[in-house]
């Protein structure tokens, strides 16, 4: 597939050395020569100078070639216009980056599609979701709801005391019959997709998928305690916190810390009665005790600085907050948060990327999420009839070590999957593989 991205920021940065590893045609541009230079060193990137917004600048770029045109520069505005461009020059499908939710609106697609914008996202807002997702589960590391809330995904980690620890698969299988599905295990840098044979080991993050009226079961099996939150501190005012903060229950107190006084007044201006907006530096554990940190029960960094997000949550902990979340936009720190033990991390380049991934999919993919702390996606499919996943039990199909099944809906009943199911068509169903295997998928959904 030939794809242009406009904007090498870090979203357009991470995008463009992603899909040049899936073996796309990559051309990236951005106005700015020293954005484009990591493009230069070897990279199967085309690099390009030139502004979105100009018509010979699209045209020199081969526009008219391009199975898909994506514009994530920080404007708003010029990624509209880009891809109104883009798509009337002979691009076959748009993709905008925006920061307006009223764009999302589903009375406003038909519109926005007219216009040449196939399709949008707002990173920030979804960073928001999954940031409450988190709060709302508190002994979780991630939590997402599958297949329209029909299923649950989550990934714990796992302590020493923990009743499923040293347990093999096939013995929790036995006991625990279709309560869920583990469908991964992240161990120190390794992520596996485990079979009957592996052991859980205390340490482990263990990816669940069930149903979401045995989700207690999980946390159970997990050791885990379940915590109301009642008290938020957020270091950052950032255009996440406060989307998070509109989205989390009004019954929660949550004060957001942010170090300059100009915006700490405009933000005081847009936040709901429940949030209280202070202007100093997060960072002053002085502060922070005034702020009541003692009594907080979540503790939230969204600083553009990941050291500091990563360091102030530890300073958290040590306060004694149950939940931290920091946003890492460096994939290379997340390895690090992750042995400091800081709890969920956030990272806008992977939830664009999710959602960019929809587009590249040939098979009939309603949603896919990348895993932030296992190199692994997970996809919601539906099973096309005569596809190669509806002619076999699922034992005897020989799906590829690096892809499970970890659920599906027919009929609009959930169910949880194992080898004697036999998937049919229209069901629609989640995969979990690593991110090696996500091309697979069509070999199976097609």
């Amino acid at each position: 597939m030939k794809i242009l991205i406009a904007g090498a920021g870090e979203v357009g940065t991470h995008l463009a050395k992603m899909l040049s590893k899936e073996k796309h045609d990559i051309i990236l541009m951005d106005p700015e020569e020293d954005k484009l230079a990591f493009a230069r060193s070897g990279m199967e990137i085309m690099p390009f100078t030139g502004n979105p917004t100009s018509l010979k600048d699209l045209e020199s770029a081969g526009i008219d070639r391009m199975d898909l045109f994506i514009s994530v520069t920080t404007e708003e505005a010029t990624n509209i216009t880009a891809c109104m461009l883009a798509s009337k020059m002979g691009a076959e499908k748009t993709f905008a980056r925006i920061n307006n939710y009223e764009y999302l609106l589903p009375k406003n697609k038909e519109f926005f599609n007219s216009l040449g914008v196939n399709s949008m996202i707002y990173p920030e807002m979804l960073a928001a979701k999954e940031i409450v997702a988190a709060i709302k589960r508190t002994w979780t590391r991630q939590y997402w709801d599958l297949l329209g809330g029909a299923l649950i995904l989550a990934g714990v980690k796992v302590r020493e005391k923990a009743p499923i620890v040293n347990k093999y698969l096939t013995e929790l299988v036995r006991t625990d019959g279709k309560l869920y599905h583990i469908v991964a295990i992240k161990r120190d840098n390794d992520t596996i997709i485990p079979g009957g044979n592996d052991c859980i080991l205390s340490g482990d993050i263990v990816f669940f998928t069930a149903m979401k009226h045995n989700i207690d079961e999980i946390r159970r099996l997990t050791g885990k305690d379940d915590s109301e939150v009642k008290k938020i501190i957020i270091m950052g005012g950032s255009r996440i916190a406060v989307r998070a903060s509109q989205y989390l229950p009004d019954n929660i107190h949550i004060t957001i810390i942010e170090p300059l006084k100009e915006k700490a007044v405009r933000l005081s201006e847009t936040v709901p009665s429940n949030v209280l907006i202070i202007n100093g530096d997060g960072r002053d554990t002085d502060l922070l005790v005034q702020e009541g940190i003692r009594d907080s029960q979540a503790f939230i960094t969204l600083t553009d600085n990941e050291s500091t997000n990563i360091l102030a949550c530890l300073a958290a902990k040590r306060f004694g907050v149950k939940k931290t979340v920091a946003q890492v936009e460096n994939i290379d720190y997340i390895p690090m948060a992750e042995k400091l033990d800081i709890g969920t991390i956030i990272n806008k380049k992977m939830i664009a990327a999710s959602h960019i991934y929809q587009f590249l999919l040939d098979a009939d993919v309603s949603n896919v999420k990348c895993m932030t702390f296992a190199s692994a996606d997970v996809a919601e499919l539906v099973a096309p009839e005569g596809s190669r996943i509806t002619k076999k039990k699922v034992r005897e199909l020989r799906l590829p070590k690096d892809m499970t099944l970890g659920g599906l809906i027919r009929n609009g009943e959930p169910m949880m999957v194992d080898g004697e199911t036999q998937v049919e068509a229209h069901d629609r169903v989640v995969v979990f593989c690593l991110d090696t295997a996500m091309r697979k998928l069509e070999d199976f959904f097609n």
